[in-house]
């Protein structure tokens, strides 16, 4: 490390394929994730990559992000929110696996407050391949990120895999192997890192870099309710999180999983569901029907669509409000994150 450099970038491992091992080079399926430190990532760049900045390491967790917990979640933000807060910090890069990655973007631009993503990025990348593979993706993702970081237009919560930017609102991931896994929908990358160079199709800019959230006001709640506290000082005072699963809508789905888990919800009681439905919000008449039950049972019950593309249109004589356009497993994490303020649990 430099002392007499200013800016930093600081790099949060959080375990992933990108750090996974496996017993040969020539396996990219059976390795273990979250096996390699991050300074040992760090150490796979070259240090051009990391530009004119000091770079500060922390290893956070070393999971596969198939076991991502809330835990880990509260950790991250919090850590997120200091660093960001920092004057002396251009960015935050973190290194995730690939499962749950879309989750973890949304997640951190959902709570975090606007004025720490205003001004500076915070960059999830990945990788496809396992860090012991010959050809291993994660390096060059890496590099990747240490360009959006340290590039002056980039804000926000972003990821970056295989040379594609995306937002956080938007990032899915598509393919279950090749190394461009992820996509942006609808609303196309954000840009490209080619030879360490940034590409901005869809550029952040101060008003749109953190994009709103469904009829609510970005690191309070989601449905337009003004709490007593933001979700991050709710991160601080709190460790129970309410449940909220999802259910999909399939040719003869019934209700079945719906009202098992209204009638076994005494020790940990279910909040919320959200449908992904077929469509434009199509659902069996089966499921619909115990889902009105849900609903009628005080359960918020949000609906969003199971296509990879596109949303639920809203419709004025809709049984169920609509995810405002998030896939499932973001619309689960909005809906959370509503309910958590609606009613905050102390620890």
């Amino acid at each position: 490390m430099l002392s007499h450099i200013s800016k930093k970038i600081v790099l949060v491992g959080t375990g992933g394929t990108i750090a996974g091992s496996a017993a040969r080079a020539d396996d990219n399926l059976g390795y273990r994730a979250g096996q390699l430190g991050v300074e040992q990532l760090l150490a796979a760049i070259p240090g051009a990559a990391c530009g004119p900045c000091e770079v500060v390491t922390e290893q956070l967790a070393q999971l596969d992000s198939k076991d991502m917990s809330f835990a880990v979640w509260r950790q991250l933000a919090l850590r997120c929110a200091h660093w960001l807060g920092r004057d002396e910090v251009q960015g935050v890069i973190i290194t995730h696996g690939t499962d749950t990655l879309e989750e973890t973007a949304f997640f951190l631009q959902s709570v975090l407050p606007v004025e720490l993503l205003s001004g500076k990025p915070l960059v999830l990348t990945c990788a496809m391949r396992p860090a012991s593979a010959r050809v291993p993706d994660g390096p060059q993702n890496l590099s990747d990120a240490f360009a959006l970081a340290l590039d002056p237009r980039a804000r926000g919560v972003m990821a970056v895999c295989a040379g594609r930017i995306h937002g956080a609102a938007q990032v899915q991931k598509v393919h279950p192997y090749r190394l461009d896994a992820f996509d942006s929908g609808d609303a196309g990358p954000m840009g490209f890192i080619e030879e360490g160079l940034v590409r901005w199709v869809n550029p952040p800019v101060c008003s749109e870099s953190v994009p709103v959230q469904p009829a609510g006001a970005r690191g309070r709640v989601i449905c337009g309710v003004e709490p007593e506290v933001t979700l991050l000082e709710w991160l601080q005072l709190s460790t129970r999180w309410p449940r909220v699963e999802i259910v999909m809508n399939y040719a003869g789905a019934s209700g079945s999983m719906v009202d098992a888990m209204l009638a076994h919800a005494s020790h940990d009681p279910l909040r919320g569901l959200v449908v992904a439905a077929t469509g434009n919000g199509s659902l069996h008449q089966d499921l619909e029907a115990a889902l009105l039950r849900a609903q009628a049972a005080g359960i918020r019950v949000l609906l969003a669509t199971r296509c990879a593309y596109g949303r639920v249109l809203p419709r004025t004589d809709a049984a169920f409000p609509d995810s405002c356009g998030l896939a499932p497993v973001k619309a689960r994490v909005a809906l959370l994150l509503e309910l958590a303020l609606a009613k905050p649990q102390p620890r």
